[in-house]
């Protein structure tokens, strides 16, 4: 396949996956319940870290977290105090996240909303920067803070050679703006044009069975591989292939 081919393969199944219909079976349609910033921020995050695993029961823990925090997230992380996350915890919310470690990522997330007004302050690149390999490491550390708590190994390190899967999507969810509905683009200061693709199972392999990517690990040198080929078939938003890779994996549609 030349590239030319390749490109016209990509668009074409990004154009038919990126539509609504994409949000119904998805953990994004989580974010998609608000309208408020803050409130899809803090729903979106919470949703892309528990996201490995069958889409339903993403979505379906995701629900728990949500009426935990009564149905306004934002509100609730500004608000509670540390008697109202007691009942978490013998609670379980997600396979390996328990209810332990949702109580100190609603306190991390306590702590970086009383001195910002969004999470986009914590992912910014600084000058030079063309992805987000230092980034996700400043994210981490910020968000994490200095008390090592269990829940951190549910936060990414490229700096260990995550391909950070769950982060990037999140970040997919906040920066990527088009006109389909179904990312939010609400997130001014990051520009697409530095987004990677989601690596998992899914966009792996059919990057694989395209020839996109040669490396036989899911990690972050593969991401990085990943960007070379697909920021040259769309300069200003590489990420729009992520619903052509992850549909055509989910979907069965490319043997």
């Amino acid at each position: 396949m030349t590239t030319d081919d390749l490109k016209d393969f990509l668009d074409e199944k990004a154009e038919l996956y990126n539509s609504k219909s994409f949000i119904e079976n998805d953990p994004i349609q989580i974010p998609h319940r608000f309208s408020l910033k803050q409130d899809i921020e803090i729903s979106g995050f919470l949703a892309a870290t528990i996201s490995w695993g069958n889409r339903k029961a993403i979505i379906k823990d995701a629900e728990k977290m949500l009426d935990f925090m009564e149905g306004e997230p934002f509100a609730f992380v500004k608000n509670f105090e540390e008697n109202d996350l007691k009942t978490l915890d013998n609670k379980s919310i997600h396979r390996t996240f328990s209810g332990e470690d949702f109580a100190e990522f609603l306190r991390n997330l306590q702590r970086l909303y009383t001195s910002h007004e969004s999470l986009e302050d914590f992912f910014l690149l600084q000058d030079g920067e063309q992805n987000f390999y230092h980034s996700l490491a400043r994210f981490r550390q910020a968000f994490l803070g200095e008390n090592m708590h269990r829940s951190h190994k549910h936060v990414s390190s490229t700096y260990k050679n995550s391909s950070a899967k769950r982060l990037m999507m999140f970040l997919r969810w906040m920066v990527r703006r088009d006109n389909k509905g179904v990312d939010f683009g609400i997130w001014q200061r990051i520009n697409p044009a530095n987004l990677s693709i989601p690596l998992d199972v899914h966009t792996g392999n059919i990057s694989r069975k395209l020839n996109i990517i040669q490396r036989k690990q899911n990690d972050w040198k593969t991401v990085e591989e990943m960007d070379l080929v697909l920021r040259k078939l769309n300069p200003q938003d590489p990420a729009v292939y992520d619903f052509a890779l992850f549909g055509l994996g989910v979907s069965g549609d490319f043997k």
